[in-house]
């Protein structure tokens, strides 16, 4: 008998084309993750007049092995340096997955750097230009962690709230963030309601957008596809986006926690961080 080869094709465009001439749509996901890589640091024959940079790189590394989660944050001054002391912590840190912008209560920028658990704070005048420059070691900056809701409302009463007749279930989320509210307190289960699963309309999620109010503090991370963690005013109350690598909204959640877990370094990374940071120095020991 003679043999017939047969081709085996799979994936995407595998299958008949339907009669209607329908096809199948994939979901396009995260993309892109972000991986470690190595910064370029000056040679060891190239660090003169990088002295002090390189006593606080050391200060900096003693910070990252002692510190453990909930310890207050560590913190490096770096406004004293020179500019090009200061460049040497500009090629040292990088940036990393995560950034954040604060409004309130001090305009502020903030970089995760490649080591993640280092953070690179620069606070800024009216006029945009740096007046502060710090260097945190910690879980997430204490911008983000103490300051966010300062002035945000720590309860509200949904119950008397006016319900346009175009939003049909804003009441009832908004009741049940409420309740939890009364209840949570740092240190509790994070509660996490995950509106890409319930039914909702534009103005439900406008609705609710308004009630909450908007907060000082926006969190961008790019550790796998992009995540948009917006504060609400509304204390522990967080507006949680998950996007693909096409822009288009997968996850949509509101989460009530002192800080979403996904902007926050683990004691995992900060060990890791040291590791790194260690076997950088070594070329100038």
């Amino acid at each position: 008998m003679k043999s017939i080869e047969i081709p085996i094709v799979t994936g995407p465009g595998s299958q008949p084309a339907e009669r209607d001439g329908a096809e199948m749509e994939f979901m396009q996901l995260p993309s892109g993750m972000s991986t470690y890589s190595a910064p370029i640091v000056p040679e060891a024959e190239d660090t003169e007049g990088l002295e002090a940079a390189l006593e606080l790189t050391e200060t900096l590394l003693d910070q990252l092995r002692s510190y453990r989660l909930g310890d207050d944050n560590a913190q490096l001054i770096l406004d004293q340096l020179d500019d090009a002391n200061r460049e040497f912590f500009d090629q040292l840190l990088g940036e990393g997955e995560v950034s954040v912008q604060c409004n309130q209560p001090f305009h502020a920028v903030i970089q995760e750097s490649v080591l993640a658990g280092v953070w690179r704070v620069r606070y800024l005048d009216s006029e945009d230009r740096v007046v502060h420059d710090v260097i945190e070691i910690g879980d997430i900056p204490a911008l983000v962690k103490q300051d966010c809701f300062n002035d945000a409302e720590t309860a509200f009463d949904p119950s008397g709230l006016e319900i346009p007749e175009t939003v049909y279930n804003a009441a009832p989320l908004l009741t049940e963030i409420a309740d939890k509210l009364t209840q949570f307190t740092p240190g509790d289960d994070v509660h996490v309601i995950n509106l890409s699963l319930l039914p909702h309309t534009e103005e439900d999620l406008q609705f609710m957008s308004d009630r909450l109010g908007i907060g000082p503090i926006v969190v961008l991370s790019r550790g796998y596809g992009n995540c948009r963690i917006s504060a609400t005013n509304t204390r522990y109350v967080w507006w949680v986006q998950y996007f693909n690598s096409q822009e288009t909204l997968i996850l949509n959640t509101l989460e009530i926690s002192p800080v979403p877990d996904v902007a926050c370094a683990s004691q995992e990374d900060i060990i890791e961080s040291a590791e790194r940071l260690d076997e950088i120095l070594s070329i100038y020991r």
